[in-house]
This record gives structure tokens, sequence and C-alpha cells, in this order.
């Protein structure tokens, strides 16, 4: 370990603090990939608005299906790239049914603010279809990392008496015989 300012060792990092690191390292690709993912459904919902005369609603859903899709990609293969290979029917199984689940609370929102309390402007569609957005994000990133994009087991640890005791001394080349100093009186 390095010497800090006062000159004194600084203490191996715990078990918590690389928890708590790991933990912001997966929050800050999350939050990439969903920043974009962001960009795409309010970018497709706003184009869908302004190109078609689609209900608010429908625009929504279509733009929430495409930035699924897009952020599928983007979980899969920058955010979990560590993360279990193995099973990808089940995994994309899982991650289109946390996604409906994330569909539904996003445009259920949208959906009461437009048709339950009649905010019907492009600025009020843009606000609620965020609102819902932020909301059905946080369902998503702990239905993602928990169910869906499942952390590999850690390796076992290697049990030191399993090894030769040259092993265990730290002598690395097997081969060679050992020498060792002598005495001169």
């Amino acid at each position: 370990m390095g010497r800090g300012s006062t000159g004194l060792r600084s203490a191996p990092p715990s078990a918590v603090r690389q928890r708590i690191d790991r933990l912001m390292r997966e929050l800050a690709k999350f939050g990439a990939v969903g920043g974009a993912g962001l960009l795409v459904n309010l970018g497709v919902f706003n184009l869908v608005r302004s190109v078609t005369d689609l209900p608010v609603v429908r625009a929504s859903v279509i733009a929430t299906v495409v930035a699924i899709v897009f952020n599928y990609v983007g979980f899969r293969y920058f955010t979990y790239r560590d993360r279990d290979k193995g099973g990808r029917t089940r995994e994309m199984t899982l991650f289109l049914l946390f996604s409906a689940a994330g569909l539904v609370i996003e445009n259920g929102i949208l959906f009461v603010a437009t048709y339950g309390f009649g905010w019907d402007s492009p600025l009020q569609n843009n606000v609620f279809k965020f609102l819902g957005i932020g909301i059905a994000t946080l369902f998503r990133f702990w239905s993602y990392r928990t169910w869906v994009f499942r952390a590999l087991p850690a390796p076992p640890a290697a049990d030191p008496a399993s090894f030769p005791a040259r092993e265990r001394a730290g002598d690395r080349h097997r081969d060679k015989p050992r020498r060792t100093r002598q005495r001169v009186p």
C-alpha cells in the first residue's frame, strides 16, 4: 500500500468500500446507457407526435419500445458485459418482462396526466413522459441488476493447505534446486 502525505500506510480497502465502488461504477454505466436511451425515447416520442396523428400514449409506447431495444444492446454489451452470458433466452425473457413492466409504469403516468387530468400540451406531455421514465428507471435498475444481468459467482478462494510446501513458501521455481547461503565464520 502506498504512503499518504502523513507518511502512514493507508489501510487496504474494505469489502464494503469495494462493493460501494462497484455499485458506483455500475450506476455510472447504467446512467450513461440510460441517458442515451432517454434521448432516444424522447426524440422518437416527439418525432412520432409531430409526424403522425397518433394519440400521445400510443406515440409514447412506440418510443419506449425503440428505447428498450436500444437499451438492451447498451446494457448487455457495455453496462453488464462482465455478467453471466449463459442462458440468453432466460435473460431476454426477463429483460422483456421487466421492460414491459417499466413501459406500463412510464406510460401509465403519462396516461393519467393526459386523460385523467387533461394535461395534454406538448410541454406537459414531455414533462410527464420524463417523470414516467424516471420512475420506471428506478424499477428497471433494480430488476435488471437483480434478475436479468446477474453477477457471476466469485471464483472459489484457493486453499493454501492444498498447495505443496514449496508453493506455500513462495518458491516459484519448482524445477530449480533451492540454494542456501552458508555462513562463513
